[in-house]
């Protein structure tokens, strides 16, 4: 079984990387933020791999940057009824943008907080909170922040444009673009300035 691979990234799309090891390639596929946190082509590469098996009989490999990522996706493949390796990463790639929150959020049974940060369905953040709450998951009592903020900064400037009429979609990518351009130690306001003008129209 393949558990890691340190090697180079030598081709990239949507889904999936592949990494050069050694003259042998491999597909490996990962969460949109690991994927994009890896680097264009011809970036040293080096993650943390989890096997799965298809129902035609093919094997892919999902890859994590941390060993604590591999630990959730492990989790909620495992934990969460009817979830397989692509809607684990799916899940994963909502989680990663703060894990200690994401943990945190589970712990306190706080749906709303799953589904205002994370983007979770209100279906699905009851359902994981129901098979996640007496887990200990990777992340918990960690720095809480979203997106390089503090995550209740994070959550009031979501709430404020919600309130103000934007979609939470599209607000949450607002505010990711914005707090990513603020820099860390951004206030509030600053960052929900700069969304806001990603938000008004041209």
């Amino acid at each position: 079984m393949l558990a890691y691979l340190r090697g180079r990234v030598v081709a990239k799309n949507d889904e999936s990387a592949v990494i050069e090891v050694n003259g042998l390639g491999y597909e490996v596929f990962l969460c949109p933020p690991s994927l994009e946190a890896l680097g264009p082509e011809g970036s040293p590469a080096e993650l943390f791999l989890a096997e799965s098996i298809s129902m035609y009989g093919g094997t892919a490999l999902y890859g994590f940057r941390s060993k604590e990522e591999k630990q959730l996706f492990d989790l909620l493949r495992d934990a969460v009824p009817n979830t397989g390796a692509k809607k684990a990463l799916d899940y994963l790639g909502k989680a990663v943008r703060s894990m200690p929150d994401f943990s945190s959020a589970v712990a306190a049974k706080d749906a709303k907080r799953l589904t205002a940060i994370f983007g979770f369905t209100a279906k699905t953040a009851d359902k994981l909170i129901l098979a996640l709450k007496d887990k200990t998951l990777p992340g918990a009592g960690g720095a809480s922040t979203v997106a390089g903020i503090p995550s209740g900064a994070y959550t009031q400037a979501l709430a404020a444009l919600i309130g103000l009429g934007f979609r939470a979609g599209e607000a949450r990518a607002a505010l990711e673009d914005a707090a990513a351009e603020a820099g860390a130690g951004a206030s509030t306001e600053a960052v929900i300035r700069l969304a806001l003008k990603r938000l008004s129209p041209k």
